[in-house]
């Protein structure tokens, strides 16, 4: 058997399938939950999981990944609905103008970046989103209708909420609750546990406790087109929302792209994976579905299921796809309470309890990255907690760096009598004299390092009448690094200070001469190896002093 061109065995057939329609029941109650969680309804959820899920399969870069409605989208479209957007379609615009923005990302390789997100950002977005969703979810859960304007918001409003709440919505969330905590491992490959949340909440609602809310009437038909053309106006105030949209998707999917290939010992294109995100959330918003990115949760369902190839993931979207077509009726009445119960124990699994619960253990400046970036996710917004987490773990990064790569400096003095004593123009010298000094650089130099690297050579120059400069074992050197190493030659000159470069090639000597670092140092004193260099040294101490001149040119 063949698939593009491909032999494709029946043997990863069985796999494909059986990952597809583990992963689909997975995908089903949580792409309901998050639909409704927006405030959209359970069809835009759906749609979002067929829509997302199909076209990042078929496109995107990373084999195994089941993509739809994930918890940092769903977040940051419940705030494009009430911030960004008049209406509905405007906001279905701005999820179809983050999916171009993705594609773009992709087209121009920015994929491959995103793994130098530091973990302390990673952990504390991850867990300020698990936060947000439970707390979003904490008056539903009590069965009464949801509240706009954030956590803050949902805090304000739960004491009247503990005092209006609805007894039955609360029992059935409980229970939808426990279900999915509390399933045992070994059945949930048969059954996930977040699909009998759904069913026993659901049989509880029908058969007893009806004084509740429920979805209600879900299309059973293809969607129509939902997005409006939208004004130059409005694409202008469109594009920030969009890129946030953009930008955590990508983020959000590459992240789970590393955890499948952990998974599967495959490897993922982060740039194609961008590029078939972008297609799905483009066809999304398009059609009134929920943005989305890669879920970690179907994604590991499908590989332990034994989904190898994007056959898997484009079967799961046309599994929910036809649930949609065929049974959209049977889900009506599933209890608000319910999928609220189920978006709980989504939202909890979320967080980064591993790392949490070693909190005490981990190194200050990385809690304090974590801690920021968990406090402006929930407190201020999403990309502000990036933005700000990625700058301050950059400044703990560089802090390190900055004592690495200074301890690898070694600038020393040079007696006279040993750097010369096969010379014989330096008899007679003074024993004790150490006119040459001696900086070597070695290993990697970067901005992290530029200014102090400054203070701990600076002061030695003006000790010595010639310097050499030690490039044999540096290995790179950044544009900050190469301008603080000219302030030092230019120092040194108004010290009177010669300097000798040494050992230059391959990076280092390109980026010195592309920022013209050694314009300052003549051609003459650019030399390959120690003995190059004590020869010149020399001439330039008995040129100094008064030497031979004859003597001095033989030296050279």
């Amino acid at each position: 058997m063949t698939l593009l061109g491909r032999h494709y065995p029946l043997e990863t057939l069985r796999g494909d399938l059986f990952g597809g329609v583990t992963s689909a029941v997975v995908a089903l109650p949580v792409a309901l939950a998050f639909g409704v969680a927006t405030g959209l309804g359970a069809a835009a959820g759906l749609y979002g999981a067929i829509g997302v899920g199909f076209f990042a399969a078929v496109f995107g870069g990373t084999r195994t990944q089941i993509s739809g409605p994930t918890g940092p989208m769903t977040i940051t479209m419940a705030v494009v609905l009430t911030t960004h957007a008049s209406t509905v379609g405007e906001a279905f615009a701005i999820v179809v103008l983050g999916g171009l923005l993705q594609v773009l990302l992709g087209v121009l390789r920015v994929g491959r970046y995103v793994i130098y997100t530091p973990y302390a950002v990673i952990s504390g977005f991850m867990s300020g989103v698990g936060l947000i969703i439970m707390l979003m979810q904490a008056l539903p859960f009590l069965g009464l209708p949801p509240v706009g304007g954030g956590p803050a918001t949902v805090l304000r409003a739960l004491p009247d909420g503990l005092a209006n709440l609805n007894p039955s919505a609360l029992a059935l969330a409980l229970v939808a609750l426990a279900a999915a905590v509390f399933w045992p491992r070994r059945l949930a490959k048969y059954m996930p546990g977040l699909l009998v949340a759904l069913v026993a909440g659901t049989v509880l609602s029908v058969l007893w406790l009806t004084d509740v809310s429920v979805i209600g009437e879900v299309p059973s038909a293809l969607p129509s087109v939902q997005v409006e053309v939208p004004g130059v106006l409005f694409l202008a105030g469109a594009v920030q929302p969009a890129l946030i949209l953009a930008l955590l998707g990508s983020v959000d999917s590459l992240l789970t792209s590393l955890v499948a290939d952990s998974i599967s010992g495959t490897r993922h294109n982060p740039d194609r994976e961008l590029v078939g995100q972008g297609i799905g959330n483009m066809v999304s918003g398009v059609f009134g579905g929920l943005p989305g990115a890669g879920a970690t949760m179907g994604t590991v369902t499908n590989t332990r299921a034994g989904g190898t190839t994007r056959v898997s993931g484009a079967l799961c979207a046309l599994l929910i796809l036809g649930m949609l077509l065929g049974f959209g009726a049977v889900v009506e009445p599933v209890p608000h309470a319910v999928l609220a119960g189920i978006v709980m124990k989504v939202g909890w699994d979320i967080i980064d309890w591993p790392l949490l619960t070693r909190i005490h253990r981990i190194p200050r400046a990385q809690l304090i990255v974590m801690l920021l970036t968990l406090g402006l996710t929930v407190f201020v917004d999403l990309v502000t907690a990036v933005a700000f987490g990625l700058i301050t773990a950059g400044m703990v990064h560089a802090r390190q760096l900055e004592k690495l790569e200074l301890d690898s400096v070694v600038s020393v003095p040079i007696l006279d009598q040993v750097f010369f004593a096969a010379h014989p123009e330096a008899q007679g010298i003074d024993a004790y004299s150490a006119r040459v000094g001696f900086v070597s650089l070695k290993g990697n130099f970067t901005v992290a390092s530029s200014q102090k690297l400054y203070g701990v050579i600076g002061e030695d120059l003006k000790d010595h009448e010639v310097v050499i400069f030690d490039f044999k074992d540096a290995a790179y050197i950044d544009d900050s690094a190469a301008m603080t190493i000219s302030r030092l030659i230019i120092t040194a000159s108004k010290q009177d200070t010669e300097c000798i470069a040494m050992g230059l090639s391959g990076p280092v000597a390109k980026t010195l001469r592309a920022l013209n670092t050694l314009r300052d140092v003549p051609k003459d004193q650019v030399v390959e190896t120690i003995d190059e260099a004590r020869k010149v040294a020399l001439r330039l101490l008995l040129e100094r002093h008064g030497g031979p001149e004859e003597d001095g040119r033989q030296t050279t």
